[in-house]
């Protein structure tokens, strides 16, 4: 049977609290039962030394319940899954990880199935999560943002697994590199860039290191920043594949959307105009604009009317999403947020307004509320 190691999936156990799974020494053989109480810190990490492993079929039955789940239970959800992510993305080097990122996959998979709207919030907002690094929610967007455009292809569920498998572990052999160089100002050094060439390949290895072995995944993160007319790295090949070229495109549109020191967020309906003008005939990049919408889940607006508003669902065109009116149209604050359907004639969308240039603030709770409504 497939085991993770504890050490690899440690945010699932605190002491103080039962176990909730069987904890297994280095050879499978029982350790502690399902239950048992961890009294101290002392005793976790000396179960990290040991090598202690977890059964990888219990790992998933202790996943929360997410298809059954009530809609304001699912924001709590997806600040849950997305920590536990990018905690496994950070230990890609301990026993067991394969299986974790699986683990940890999953319930991410789930929550853009059960709604691709909110998936399309996180990918702007990432809500309850600052405290994720760069460099892994550069992966988070990128996987949920792959997964989206993989179903809207019409690719079945096996490639659109692969895909979001992708998306997340294309650059894990660079998260700190993406951190530091989010927060520098000054252009990438000689020894940088010779990192950022690199890494397509250091990722591949990485993820066959830790036991991973499915070609086309691998030939996906190591052919992701290849490009048809063969401008791009490591190789110049002009026929990098489906799951590489989905992968570039999603990096691409996501790293749009994401500031930076020195460089605000770029507003989402030109990103999406400007990879549609870019590749007008692209299948990928229609795609990929027609599920996000000129005007996605997590963007605020002003309509025509003068009304401030944040986009909460897709709408029945890219130009006419669903909103949740902030202020009235002198820019004062509503009592609660007014969900409306936006419309060419009475309420059109007349920009999209950056967060700094708000007036208007809501608290988490009436965020998440209107987002829910």
């Amino acid at each position: 049977m497939p085991y993770a190691a504890l050490s690899a999936v440690k945010h699932l156990v605190h002491p103080g609290h039962a176990l909730p799974f069987n904890v297994r020494d280095a050879d499978g053989l029982l350790l502690l039962a399902r239950g048992i109480r961890i009294e101290s810190q002392g005793q976790l990490e000396e179960l990290f030394t040991r090598g202690a492993l977890v059964d990888i079929a219990e790992l998933k039955r202790a996943e929360p319940d997410i298809a059954n789940a009530r809609r304001d239970e699912l924001p709590a959800l997806w600040s849950r899954c997305l920590a536990e992510a990018a905690r496994t993305l950070a230990r890609a080097d301990s026993t067991g990880f394969a299986n974790a990122l699986d683990a940890a996959a999953a319930p991410v998979q789930t929550l853009i199935a059960r709604d691709p709207d909110l998936a399309i919030f996180q990918v702007l907002r990432q809500v309850h999560n600052d405290d994720i690094d760069y460099g892994a929610q550069r992966s988070l967007r990128t996987a949920i943002t792959c997964a989206l455009v993989a179903q809207r292809l019409g690719w079945d569920a096996a490639q659109t697994e692969r895909a979001f498998k992708v998306g997340l572990t294309m650059n894990i052999s660079m998260l700190e590199l993406q951190g530091q160089l989010a927060r520098q100002i000054t252009a990438p050094t000689a020894q940088q860039l010779g990192l950022l060439r690199t890494h397509p390949m250091r990722s591949v290895r990485m993820l066959e290191q830790a036991g991973i072995s499915d070609p086309l995944w691998l030939e996906g993160v190591l052919r992701h920043h290849e490009c048809e007319d063969g401008s791009g790295y490591p190789s110049g090949c002009r026929e990098p594949g489906d799951l590489a070229s989905l992968a570039r495109r999603a990096d691409n549109y996501t790293a749009r959307l994401a500031g930076r020191v020195g460089r605000d967020a770029q507003a989402a309906d030109r990103a999406g105009r400007e990879m549609f003008v870019r590749e007008p005939g692209n299948e990928m990049t229609a795609a990929l604009v027609k599920e996000f919408g000129l005007y996605p889940p997590g963007c605020y607006v002003r309509l025509a009317s003068g009304e401030l508003a944040l986009v909460v669902a897709r709408g029945p065109t890219i130009t006419t999403p669903i909103v949740a009116c902030l202020s009235n149209e002198r820019g004062m604050p509503l009592p609660r947020p007014l969900r409306v359907t936006t419309d060419p004639r009475r309420r059109a969308v007349a920009a999209v307004v950056g967060e700094r240039s708000l007036n208007v603030r809501l608290p988490l709770d009436r965020l998440l509320a209107a987002i829910l409504a």
